[in-house]
């Protein structure tokens, strides 16, 4: 049996408090992967780290408008949060969390912020001992703007480009390469790891072993290929997701374009009906799984818990791990005896590569639809989003976006108690009433650009919760 959350319980759901759990927070990420049958030997929640990664939106602002895009129609409509606050939920995610969590700067696209601002935010995830990334369609990214995103203390970038984004004068997949070459390109040789985020969707499947080839042959630069699964949320006017799209059918074309098999399931990130994730070699061109022995995989990553990389300096993260190894003999005969099997299969292309191999992880992420959330894997997320209360399911957030984003915001400063308009930006003394009316015609992005009379079965995801949500086998 399935347990879908009912449009009364998606409302009342609310965000994990700010102010935690007296219990250490490994030991709440256990319970919640064992109250969800989600722990084992291969799950990192729970005994890497406390969650995946936890988004900070820092705009709901986007120079695109995606067909399957999880903003909410009046979004454009929602000023940019203040400094201030964005400072708070960083400050209150080093405290609930602890060093070395990855935070997710971005929005909307967080690169329409001020550029004064997009440092500030970077540079206090840093000074909180955590690691911030950012998530951009990497239009106005340009290299001297990431150069100073790094000196900030930027560890990751994203990079967001696909079909379901209309980017003029691109056809197909194959056609956006140049784009993300661009991207590439912009980061090459800087101290950051590079990512990519392609939306799997109806226009696109037939394709996407390409995608992960073309990321085969920059894996000197590209370091973790995500691809995320269509999902009915959001403003996007593209809705029902065809059956052929699962997580094992984009695992198959992904090992397609990479010419080797790979290995998704020995090491889980939360659900196992969320994410799907692998870890590769690229030597000479060729594709190698790292994940294909299970049974020494589970043992490193019980033994290797508290091990921390730094993503963004290939040698820094191989000393420590030579360390690591040096400190826990246990392993030793397993590890020596799994990368000595591993340098024999990989020998011929390790000597035409005169020994440089890169390491490639794909990632697969099935979204939610708005109106069909599981109670299971709300529960078991291992990627959330920071609202004013507390962090939140992603899904459940796009499902429910506009009662975080409508929300007033209380501020606190010096003059006392304020509260934030987030349609005007205005401060006020008391709560004040917030109503989205009609966006101008150049604010309209997905849906709301159809009208009333053209929507049709494109229903707003509030509508479709109180049709669809129930429990069902």
């Amino acid at each position: 049996m399935v347990e879908y959350l009912s449009a009364q319980a998606i409302r009342d759901y609310p965000p994990y408090p700010w102010t935690g759990s007296p219990e250490p927070p490994l030991a709440v990420a256990r319970a919640r992967m064992r109250a969800t049958g989600q722990w084992h030997q291969g799950q990192a929640m729970g005994r890497r780290w406390p969650i995946g990664c936890i988004a900070l939106e820092i705009t709901q602002r986007c120079n695109l408008d995606c067909s399957l895009c999880y903003l909410s129609e009046h979004s454009e409509a929602v000023r940019d949060i203040p400094l201030g606050e964005l400072f708070r939920r960083i400050d209150a995610i080093a405290r609930l969390y602890g060093p070395d969590t990855d935070v997710q700067v971005t929005g909307g696209d967080p690169t329409l912020r001020k550029r004064s601002e997009l440092v500030d935010i970077v540079a206090r995830i840093r000074d909180r001992g955590m690691r911030a990334s950012l998530f951009t369609n990497g239009i106005r990214l340009k290299r001297g703007l990431l150069e100073a995103l790094i000196d900030a203390g930027l560890v990751d970038v994203a990079f967001h480009v696909d079909m379901t984004q209309g980017r003029r004068g691109y056809d197909t997949e194959a056609d956006l390469n140049a784009v993300r070459l661009d991207y590439i390109n912009r980061a090459r040789g800087l101290p950051v790891s590079v990512f990519f985020n392609t939306t799997v969707f109806n226009g696109n499947l037939v394709e996407i072993a390409d995608v992960a080839a073309f990321f085969v042959r920059h894996s000197d630069v590209v370091r973790l290929a995500s691809f995320q699964l269509q999902a009915e949320t959001g403003r996007g006017t593209e809705r029902a997701r065809d059956a052929r799209i699962t997580m094992d059918e984009v695992g198959r074309r992904i090992e397609t374009g990479a010419g080797a098999s790979v290995t998704f399931d020995a090491v889980s990130a939360g659900h196992a009906g969320c994410n799907r994730y692998a870890m590769t070699l690229v030597v000479n061109g060729a594709v190698y799984d790292l994940f294909d022995d299970r049974r020494f995989i589970a043992n490193a990553l019980a033994h290797s818990a508290g091990l921390q990389f730094d993503r963004t300096r290939p040698r820094r993260a191989l000393g420590a791990l030579a360390g690591w190894f040096l400190q826990n003999p246990r392993i030793w005969a397993a590890g020596a005896g799994w990368a000595l099997d591993k340098a024999r299969i990989m020998s011929r292309d390790l000597v035409a590569a005169r020994g440089r191999a890169h390491k490639l992880s794909f990632f697969i992420h099935d979204f939610m639809d708005a109106c069909r959330l599981e109670k299971d894997r709300v529960d078991a997320c291992a990627f959330m989003v920071a609202t004013a209360d507390g962090p939140v399911s992603m899904c459940l957030h796009n499902a429910k976006r506009d009662a975080f984003i409508l929300r007033p915001v209380r501020l606190q400063n010096g003059n006392g108690m304020r509260f934030w308009h987030p349609l005007t930006g205005g401060l006020h003394e008391d709560v004040p009433q917030v109503t989205p009316g009609a966006l101008p015609p150049k604010a309209r992005k997905g849906r709301a650009k159809l009208g009333p009379d053209k929507m049709g079965a494109a229903s707003t995801a509030a509508s479709a919760q109180e049709r669809l949500g129930r429990t069902e086998p």
